[in-house]
């Protein structure tokens, strides 16, 4: 809809704002408050490359979580090697959604891991110095994602404006690692 006074509409004017947010990172109030200054609706996209399903999810309406579709968020996320479902912390879906709102992308993620059980991580770590021991995926914490639109630069430089939880940056093997845990980023 756009504005008759000055002709722009929302979304040009969200774009501008986020455009903002990202280049004033140090001053931003964290992924809550602009997932509440986005409006009453809340929307996670993914799909993943490993089980082909997708993913087109409003979470959130009216200050308030929707229980069904956090249990098909949880569904999807789940550890597509055992098919082991584990609850995804709300406040990483935010992290994830509020991303995706400053990159101004509708583009679904490619999810490359959510939740993953104690048996694939130490599958993983036996092939990679890469993987935690007690890596936030254990407790449904964590999601590594792509997007083919943006390099992985620019979804870190996001995540790291909201100012909330771990981002760390895998620019070799093309992916954001996104977490509700502390506040840190890493790599390169």
């Amino acid at each position: 809809m756009a504005d008759a006074s000055t002709g722009m509409t929302r979304r040009a004017l969200l774009g501008a704002f986020a455009a903002t947010v990202v280049s004033a990172a140090p001053f931003f109030p964290g992924v809550t408050a602009y997932a509440r200054g986005a409006g009453d609706i809340r929307r996670l996209r993914m799909y993943s490359g490993r089980t082909g399903e997708r993913l087109d999810m409003i979470y959130w309406v009216d200050g308030r979580y929707v229980p069904e579709s956090l249990r098909e968020i949880n569904h999807f996320c789940r550890d597509w090697r055992n098919n082991q479902v584990h609850a995804i912390d709300t406040r990483t879906v935010d992290i994830l959604t509020a991303t995706a709102r400053l990159l101004d992308t509708n583009e679904p993620y490619m999810l490359l891991s959510g939740f993953r059980s104690q048996a694939t991580n130490r599958m993983l770590r036996a092939r990679s110095r890469n993987v935690a021991q007690n890596s936030l995926h254990l407790t449904g914490r964590a999601a590594d994602v792509r997007l083919r639109s943006h390099s992985v630069a620019q979804m870190a430089r996001a995540a790291i404006a909201l100012g909330e939880g771990g981002v760390g940056r895998y620019s070799r093997s093309d992916f954001v690692h996104m977490d509700s845990g502390r506040t840190r980023n890493w790599g390169a």
